[in-house]
């Protein structure tokens, strides 16, 4: 086995065990990936969660569109297929959600270390230059995690309206479900739309952030 590959393993044995703490945290940044680094990839992995939560948004609404014209006997299974997709829709939400804890957890670690080593400096001016660009380095991040939480706030609504409409189906797999239906979605595709907006604005600000960090 060659060595990235013994550290990749010894990596994933403990973190099995340590999971996303501080203990693995330091575990990594002996393993030769610093704190600056990890959380540029957890920045990273947190936006490649809100892409796939933004589509997946999308394809339940859309499932939930197209029952408009369906009838009684088809709905058994359209409701099998709204289900489904509300399912994937609640667990791409948790997993940005666990992501930003993890990009949190990890700046945290990195602002408190950097924070402690300027008292290491003998001279003033480096001192300085490395204190401003902390305080740089935080306040954009405060920036990203702020338009994270944003979108992720407005996920708990979409997810309950998505809930109601599932639940409502799966009581009255019937015209009125339907009917019901119809009268709900103009509401919740204006909620999706704000939703998107709020995730494509933290994508868009997890991107600018990752080109930073990494210039």
């Amino acid at each position: 086995m060659n060595t990235h590959l013994l550290r990749s393993a010894i990596l994933t044995a403990v973190l099995l065990v340590t999971g996303c703490s501080s203990t693995g945290i330091a575990v990594r940044e002996k393993l030769g990936t610093p704190k600056r680094e990890q959380l540029v990839d957890r920045v990273d992995e947190t936006r490649d969660a809100q892409v796939a939560a933004k589509e997946q948004f999308a394809t339940t609404l859309n499932e939930l569109k197209s029952l408009s014209g369906f009838q009684s006997s088809e709905l058994e299974a359209a409701y099998r297929r709204v289900k489904m997709q509300h399912d994937r829709s609640n667990d791409r939400a948790e997993r940005v959600s666990g992501k930003i804890k993890s990009v949190d957890r990890v700046a945290r670690a990195l602002f408190k270390e950097w924070e402690a080593e300027l008292k290491e400096y003998s001279t003033d001016s480096l001192r300085r230059a490395s204190e401003r660009q902390l305080d740089e380095t935080r306040d954009r991040y405060e920036e990203v995690i702020v338009a994270m939480r944003r979108a992720e706030d407005k996920m708990g609504p979409v997810l309950a309206a998505f809930h109601d409409q599932v639940l409502f189906l799966k009581h009255n797999l019937n015209a009125r479900a339907i009917s019901s239906l119809d009268e709900t979605l103009v509401e919740l595709e204006s909620e999706i739309a704000a939703l998107i907006a709020d995730m494509e604005a933290s994508i868009d600000e997890a991107n600018a952030f990752i080109d930073e960090m990494g210039s």
